[in-house]
């Protein structure tokens, strides 16, 4: 069938801000769409909150809304634009609960907008899970016995029938946000009273445990004509009980035999049929009892999802293109597959090789939460890896991870060495039962242990095949350290020097097996290098294979490869001149998608000055590693045994290191020192500026100022130097990303505390101590420099004070309280560090600002998180241009407007995973927790900031009740703050300390009960609706514990909360812009 010609105009909704369950795997899907949609000649208009996405690019889009995703803004947006369709399907649980809820309040029938690629009865039909069971019986495919409760009381009825253990899932939630498995009637009380409130409908499905069966998912394509494919098969390592988002995932499928693979294909098939997703991708999950093969049907997401991106990737077949196409009428014998060009979109993807994806978790971040992995999803971010075994793939995923390990190492805490053999029985025993992000590594120690398969199999439910690939591996570790141990693996050469060497066989069969440089290095005692030569030496080289959707059966157009240990290479390296960017890796707190924005946009400019461009990176989710973002892609891990196997195939001109954060580099200088050219700022500039103490010293050079600092190496150490500071002081290891371990620490105890819980001080790892500036202004600025000029893109104002994580605090582009002097002196400032470090491309600093000095905190000679949003805010690319600045060219010859003036105010705000974490604290410092950001855009800063809290679900209130605690110190300044509410109509209660400050200076106030003090207290209230606003900052360790629960609850209930004086003083005046009228939508394309 031909495209539909009754359609002119598509308006598609975007997934938002990056949240657990919900990442860039959106980006890349709505991007493909867009990208698609257009080509066919439709006008695309689209609406994301998310600044760090390429889709929100102006480029990408006719008209791009970066607006909060609400049901009141995207109305508005319909009303200006008039679409004729709406594509709800590439936006993840966010787009589809909006397009069902346009729908249900007739906003799509008033303004005549009809649903494409799913209609409301199939997204309803596939979601709400009563009537998704009712459709599996209607086509005789079996589900789990389940019940739905929409109260408490309900809840208990339907576990008398249900029984033990149950699993509690509550509908339109995303990642598994609310769900739990309970095993006894206490558990299932406390997890119901969860579930229904974290359900938007209020409703819950308990349904029969089938706890330890194996899962699968088959992602499935529909056109209108009803031709359907499967994509591709996922299995998941780990059984049921564990979210597919935090399992270990392989692909294709790996245990299923063929009839049981067709029983599956034909229930995937008849259920797409019943549900009645029209057009584009679905994803099937199911279940198999292992005992009798009984297959039950899970659940079904009509919309392309995590897995999809993950299918996408690991077979070359986009599905996020194909579905927007098919939402217009063609069918998929119509679309060619861009990687063959021969064949048609109908045509199966075969694939020869095997696909291992292992979820990145970020628990260190969250010190007190459990990190049992559950049926609520928790982790982060993820890798891929591709291999021509399952052992070769998996040692690849691992060593992608950046966990810092190389293989599987040993976990065996330190000190069982002395335990008894039941001890450790017993220790294994708990690790393999209770699924965690270190289970992998624990059944390895297990194996070699000596436990049998059997029981490894007994407490862990994992099928008997993986655990056997394992086995073998580890069978293979043994070997080469019995050959390393026994026979020297040093050979007298006739100089009489020693040189390594190893069984050539043994040596190619490890590579075959997955195992790292490393790895080997570390089994046989060597450096990597020494393994690396050898294997040089002997020629034993990775080639590299297509990922081409047919199995070899007809040529690949674009390449997409992969490395393995056998004998054709298929890598057909260019004569072109070619330039290679290091991706970011797996998302994790403190690094995500602002860096692959970073990569993209520098694959784009680099292609613009006729430039061949080869991306390497191993994250699945992203724009980098789609099949036609450069011109070549090696999914690969980012270590230095891979890119250097790369650069030699490909011999590039150099490689760009400062987009992808901290993974490439720390990749700097290792590849520098193989002899590699770096493009861009020195790796000796990049180290003076992550080095503290030279640091230090090119700021004193510069008679620039910096808060008091010293660099300890030992525990006694640091206090001397703590005490000649004088505190309160920052304490932070050298060299991290994001925050990780830094703490503000008020006296000597606090010192000691951090050296012996946080940190090993030592030579090699000094720990860093600044004097810490209280209540001082934090400011951020963005800039380019050539090596002569310097463009400054942005100055930022952080609103959160400092001594919060820069990734962590809202912040406003212009500045709003700072005066032009000071503006002035910042850009000085940056010009004459950028120009000392000889910067090369991107830098980024950060100042804080007291009693009208400036300070320098910190330099960053690459690209900061920011990059994207400063970039959107003033409608100039920064990555693309410092890309072309690397390349060579210089800031004046790429005409950019130096000193321009913003008509409007951008305003950033963090958005945080704290509701994923049970016991988790919402209190902001210096280390970053936040997964995300959304951006507010208006005229003014009070409308930009109300639209940035609209943005991350944290509307404020226009009436009704707010409730003030807070420390000593800000008792005054919320003096004002509380007048001003008043005299907008709201009303004030506040802690007894509080209320006596405000009432004494005039302000009416009820006093409430703390938590602590009896009841009913400020707790019920919040759970009662009663407070609509919650202010609470709290000083020291007793104080923050005694008013967690008044958090939590407000957390969890959904109020807006501030912890900081600042956020406070911006909610207010947002408060009082949005009671001055009403806010308005407006394209980011109309505002430059």
């Amino acid at each position: 069938m031909p495209k539909r010609t009754d359609i002119k105009k598509i308006l598609i909704i975007g997934s938002g801000p990056i949240v657990i369950g919900q990442a860039c795997e959106f980006d890349y899907s709505g991007t493909q769409a867009c990208k698609a949609l257009r080509e066919e000649g439709y006008k695309v208009v689209l609406v994301n909150s998310n600044p760090a996405t390429i889709m929100t690019d102006p480029e990408v889009a006719d008209k791009t809304y970066i607006e909060p995703i609400t049901i009141e803004m995207v109305t508005k947006i319909i009303a200006r634009e008039r679409p004729e369709a709406l594509l709800p399907t590439l936006g993840g649980q966010t787009g589809l609960n909006t397009a069902v809820s346009l729908a249900e309040k007739g906003v799509l029938k008033e303004y005549g907008v009809e649903l494409i690629g799913a209609k409301l009865e199939a997204i309803k039909k596939a979601e709400d899970r009563s009537l998704f069971k009712s459709a599996m019986k209607r086509i005789g495919i079996a589900v789990p016995e389940s019940g739905y409760a929409r109260s408490y009381d309900d809840a208990m009825k339907v576990v008398d029938e249900i029984g033990f253990p149950a699993i509690i899932r509550p509908s339109f939630t995303l990642g598994g946000s609310g769900g739990n498995a309970a095993y006894n009637i206490e558990e299932y009380k406390e997890y119901i009273k969860i579930a229904l409130e974290a359900s938007p409908v209020h409703e819950v499905l308990v349904e029969r445990s089938v706890l330890g069966w194996k899962e699968y998912e088959l992602e499935v394509m529909r056109d209108l004509k009803d031709n359907v494919v499967i994509v591709c098969s996922i299995e998941n390592f780990d059984p049921m009980g564990v979210h597919t988002g935090d399992s270990i995932t392989v692909a294709p499928a790996q245990t299923l035999t063929d009839v049981e693979y067709q029983i599956m294909r034909d229930a995937a098939i008849r259920i797409i049929r019943e549900i009645g997703v029209e057009t584009g991708g679905s994803n099937i999950q199911f279940s198999i009892n292992p005992e009798n093969g009984e297959m039950l049907a899970i659940e079904m997401n009509p919309r392309v999802s995590r897995s999809s991106a993950l299918a996408s990737k690991a077979t070359g077949f986009p599905i996020a293109k194909i579905a927007a196409k098919l939402a217009v009428g063609y069918t998929l014998d119509e679309i060619p597959n861009d990687i063959t060009r021969y064949t048609p979109a109908c045509f199966e993807p075969t694939i020869d090789y095997c696909v291992v994806k292992i979820p990145r978790f970020n628990f260190e971040k969250f010190p007190d939460t459990d990190q049992t992995l559950t049926i609520h999803m928790k982790s982060v971010g993820e890798v891929m890896a591709i291999g021509r075994t399952f052992k070769e793939a998996i040692g690849k995923a691992i060593r992608s991870l950046e966990s810092g390990r190389c293989g599987f190492e040993s976990l065996w805490p330190s000190g069982s060495d002395k335990w008894s053999a039941e001890q450790r029985t017993e220790f294994l025993r708990e690790k393999l039962m209770i699924p965690n992000p270190d289970r992998l590594w624990h059944i390895a120690d297990a194996m070699r242990f000596g436990l049998s398969l059997d029981d490894i199999y007994k407490w862990t439910h994992i099928d008997h095949w993986f655990l056997y690939n394992i086995k073998q591996i580890l069978d293979m570790e043994a070997r080469i350290k019995q050959h390393c141990k026994g026979e020297r693996p040093f050979a007298p050469t006739p100089e009489g020097n020693n040189e390594f060497s190893m069984d050539r066989e043994m040596l190619i069969e490890a590579k075959q097996y997955g195992y790292s440089d490393k790895y080997l290095a570390y089994l046989c005692n060597v450096e990597e290098k020494t393994i690396r030569k050898y294997r040089q030496k002997e020629a034993i080289r990775p080639v590299f294979k297509h990922v081409d959707t047919c199995g070899a059966e007809f040529k690949a157009f674009t390449p997409y490869l992969y490395s393995t240990y056998e004998t054709s290479c298929e890598a057909e390296p260019t004569q072109k001149k070619k330039i290679i960017i290091l991706g970011s890796g797996p998302n994790r707190i403190g690094q995500g998608i602002e860096f692959d924005y970073c990569c993209v946009h520098g694959v784009f400019a680099l292609k613009e000055l006729g430039y061949e461009t080869i991306m390497i990176n191993c994250n699945p989710e992203t724009v980098s590693t789609d099949y036609d973002t450069s011109d070549r892609l090696y999914f690969e891990p980012l270590t230095l045994e891979d890119v250097l196997e790369i650069v030699d195939k490909e011999k590039p001109e150099g490689v760009i290191v400062q987009f992808g954060g901290q993974t490439p580099l720390k990749l700097a200088v290792p590849l520098e020192k193989e002899g590699v050219r770096i493009l861009g700022t020195s790796p000796e500039s990049i180290d003076i500026a992550e080095d503290r103490e030279r640091f230090a010293a090119l700021i004193n050079q510069l008679k620039l100022r910096q808060p008091d600092n010293g660099c300890a190496r030992s525990a006694a150490e640091a206090k001397v130097i703590a005490s000649r500071i004088g505190y309160p002081v920052l304490l932070r290891p050298s060299y991290v990303l994001g925050g990780r371990a830094m703490r503000i620490v008020y006296d000597e105890m606090g010192v000691e505390d951090y050296i012996t819980q946080a940190v090993q001080v030592s030579p090699e790892h000094p720990v860093l101590i600044d004097r810490f500036l209280e209540d001082a202004i934090e400011i951020d600025v963005d800039a380019i420099c050539d090596g002569k000029e310097v463009f400054i893109g942005g100055i930022m104002e952080h609103i959160e004070e400092a001594g919060i994580h820069s990734g962590d605090s809202a912040c406003s582009l212009p500045p709003y309280s700072i005066g032009n002097d000071i503006i002035n002196e910042l850009k000085k400032q940056t010009q004459i560090m950028a120009l000392a470090l000889n910067v090369v491309g991107l830098i980024n600093i950060q100042y804080a600002i007291k009693d009208k000095m400036v300070y320098v905190l910190e330099v960053n000679p690459r690209a900061s998180r920011t990059v994207p949003f400063v970039s959107k805010a003033i409608g100039i690319p920064m990555a693309k241009i410092a890309a072309k600045v690397i390349a060579g060219k210089k800031l004046s010859e790429l005409n950019i407007s130096m000193n321009m003036k913003l008509k409007h105010v951008a305003v950033k705000e963090a958005v945080f995973p704290f509701i994923k974490f049970k016991g988790v604290d919402t209190v902001l410092g210096p280390e970053m927790k936040s997964t995300g950001e959304v951006m507010g855009l208006d005229t003014d800063f009070g409308r930009a900031y109300a639209k940035s809290q609209m943005a991350a679900d944290c509307s404020l209130p226009l009436t009704g009740t707010v409730f003030i605690s807070v420390r000593d110190k800000d008792k005054k300044s919320m003096i004002p703050i509380s007048k001003k509410l008043i005299h907008m109509g709201l009303k004030i209660v506040a802690t007894q300390g509080t209320a006596k400050v405000l009432s004494e200076n005039n302000v009416s106030v009820t006093p409430v009960l703390k938590a602590t003090e009896g009841r009913p207290n400020i707790v019920d209230h919040i759970k009662n609706n009663e407070i609509q606003l919650v202010i609470n900052t709290t000083e020291g360790k007793a104080a923050q514990e005694a008013s967690y629960s008044i958090r939590r609850t407000a957390l969890v209930h959904r109020v807006p909360y501030f912890t900081t004086v600042a956020g406070a003083v911006a909610a207010t005046k947002a408060i009082e812009a949005l009671k001055n009228g009403s806010l308005d939508v407006k394209p980011i394309q109309e505002y430059y």
